[in-house]
């Protein structure tokens, strides 16, 4: 309820400084209900139970022009999953020297993909929720510096964006409760469009350092890990225990996309790698490729992700001469192997100028456990 005061009365603050400042309130909705047809499976937090809160949101952004080519920026996002408790997700000034280039400081989206500045805007893409194999990264805003810079290169739009910064949060990684600092975010990402085609490629760094499992027995992953650690340390064996821990190692985000949208034929893909070198956490690749095609103000479409996750082999077999140990870290690595592929099957209506009705079909197949899972979702997104 706190936070939820906070924000009416900045939303208050800001609609009543028109005198100074030329303040524009926009906002969107999404109101998704869904529910696993598994018994026994859950899949995007949804089990056999249907539930409306995993992912409906409710949004509120703020713009001020605050003249003199500067201006402020704010998001306030409620969302079903934490209660609908608001919190800020962006809160940026930005300051433009000319109509190509400008520059913003404060809390932003980090540019990984495609739909990045779109994420929570579910009235921008076509279906239920972007394809999670590769839209699932453990958190997806920074604090710090943004240098945008549009251009044309022959009849090319040209878009080259540079970031630096910081995150420091709570992300599920290993655990639920896993708290992370990552510091010395840098990164690139530069789109290039031409009629019915664009392009784009993202490359960022990072120093990357968790903790893990900080609710004990609600994150037993995260707490054998530690122990392992700790284990490692006390028989002298520090270059393996490095080699478990997150702390300040070298990170990279690597992504290239694709979209077409000709005539009514739509296509969506996009390929990430993330790896954190010299920790627990696997090296990760996935991709998704989506095909639609548009009947007047209805969308069909198909969806096909892989995800990948796993250590280089030469990650294993580290102190063969303490066979208990080797067995042990052997396991944990291999704990954090993740292989699968998602089919979806969706279809979207835009029923209203500001609004559209969405139905997801998605069937995920995990390789490593051997297991299906279905889940269907219905949602309406708003834009107003």
């Amino acid at each position: 309820m706190k936070k939820l005061s906070v924000a009416v009365a900045i939303c208050c603050a800001l609609a009543t400084s028109n005198a100074s400042a030329e303040v524009r309130i926009n906002g969107f909705a999404s109101i998704v209900g869904g529910k696993s047809l598994d018994s026994d499976q859950t899949l995007y937090e949804y089990d056999d139970d249907i539930s409306f809160k995993n992912e409906s949101v409710f949004a509120l952004q703020l713009t001020a022009d605050l003249q003199e080519k500067l201006s402020a920026t704010a998001q306030i996002v409620a969302r079903g999953e934490n209660d609908f408790d608001a919190d800020f997700e962006w809160a940026y000034i930005t300051y433009e020297f000319s109509d190509e280039l400008q520059l913003s400081a404060g809390k932003m989206r980090a540019p990984f993909f495609r739909y990045s500045d779109f994420l929570d805007v579910g009235y921008a893409y076509r279906w239920v929720r972007p394809p999670q194999s590769v839209y699932r990264l453990a958190f997806s805003t920074y604090e710090g510096l943004s240098l945008l810079y549009t251009s044309q290169l022959g009849e090319w739009d040209s878009t080259l964006q540079v970031i630096y910064g910081g995150f420091e949060g709570d992300v599920v990684a290993v655990s639920y409760n896993d708290q992370a600092e990552l510091d010395d975010v840098a990164g690139i990402n530069w789109t290039l469009s031409y009629d019915w085609f664009s392009a784009r490629a993202a490359y960022l760094v990072t120093d990357t350092t968790m903790k893990l499992g900080q609710k004990g027995e609600n994150d037993l992953a995260g707490v054998q890990i530690n122990a392992l650690e700790n284990i490692l340390r006390q028989n002298g064996l520090t270059a393996q225990a490095d080699d478990i821990s997150i702390n300040e190692d070298d990170s990279y985000f690597l992504g290239f996309g694709i979209s077409i949208d000709y005539n009514n034929i739509l296509f969506d893909a996009e390929y990430t790698e993330l790896e954190v070198k010299d920790s627990i956490l696997p090296k990760e690749s996935q991709y998704y490729a989506s095909i639609g095609y548009r009947m007047d103000n209805v969308i069909a479409h198909f969806t096909y992700e892989d995800n990948d996750d796993k250590h280089d082999s030469s990650r294993f077999n580290a102190i063969e001469s303490v066979p208990t140990l080797n067995a042990v870290i052997n396991g944990a690595l291999e704990g954090t192997r993740r292989q699968s592929n998602v089919y979806t099957i969706g279809a979207r209506y835009d029923f209203h100028p500001m609004a559209a009705l969405k139905v997801d079909f998605s069937r995920l197949k995990d390789d490593i456990s051997n297991t299906e899972t279905d889940v269907i979702a219905v949602g309406v997104d708003l834009v107003f």
